[in-house]
């Protein structure tokens, strides 16, 4: 899906605002070069203001992007393009994040059992208003940069758990930096039944979207060169 503008992607200072292993771990496998900058942002958006769980992940998305982009541009250091990601799961009208503690872990994963929730990830890409490349997307209002705005969902089955199960996972730490409490492409991956959707998503980066995304935003300029 990128290779055709890899070669000018790879010319461009591009930010990961995130420090987020798996989403970097997913850039790295397509061959993509970043830096990662994690966005200093708390998350501490009111839940109850959005209608949906995409507005959420969305609005997260943004603010951690724009706020890389504006530290760095401050610095006098303007990348071309900042990459923002927010991810959460949502079943019944609530969303989850990462858990708090255990017992957060404990009743998570246990709501989760032998029902279906979905996962969502916001994502936000910001170029400067001046770039020559990236010329769509929406102005901010200080008219310093584009953004582009996304959002991905995909739905998870989890199987039937046992109380032990779900306390020997959690003993093990992985759900404890995780939306929803549970990591697809390691232990947690044996709780789940099945997906309709990105698996990658799912651990926090919708590849594929992202990818078309990208490659909507900078193909057209460049097929005019």
């Amino acid at each position: 899906m990128l290779q055709p503008i890899m070669h000018v992607l790879n010319t461009q200072r591009i930010i990961l605002a995130s420090g987020s292993p798996r989403r970097k771990q997913i850039l790295q496998n397509i061959g993509l070069q970043f830096e990662a900058v994690p966005s200093t942002f708390e998350e501490d958006l009111d839940k109850s203001l959005f209608p949906h769980p995409s507005d959420y992940v969305k609005e997260n998305a943004r603010i951690k992007a724009l706020d890389i982009a504006n530290k760095l541009a401050g610095d006098k250091i303007v990348p071309d393009l900042v990459i923002g990601a927010d991810t959460v799961v949502a079943m019944d009208n609530t969303i989850y994040e990462k858990p708090k503690s255990h017992d957060d872990a404990f009743k998570m994963i246990t709501g989760f059992g032998g029902r279906s929730h979905t996962v969502y990830t916001g994502m936000a890409l910001v170029s400067p208003s001046q770039s020559s490349i990236v010329t769509s997307g929406e102005l901010t209002k200080d008219g310093k940069f584009r953004l582009t705005l996304f959002h991905e969902g995909t739905d998870v089955m989890m199987t039937d758990m046992t109380e032990e199960i779900v306390r020997m996972y959690i003993q093990t730490g992985e759900p404890m930096d995780k939306a929803g409490g549970y990591g697809i492409q390691a232990i947690g991956g044996t709780l789940v039944e099945g997906i309709r959707g990105d698996y990658f998503n799912v651990m926090g980066f919708p590849l594929h979207r992202f990818s078309r995304t990208l490659a909507n935003l900078y193909q057209p300029q460049l097929s005019q060169t």
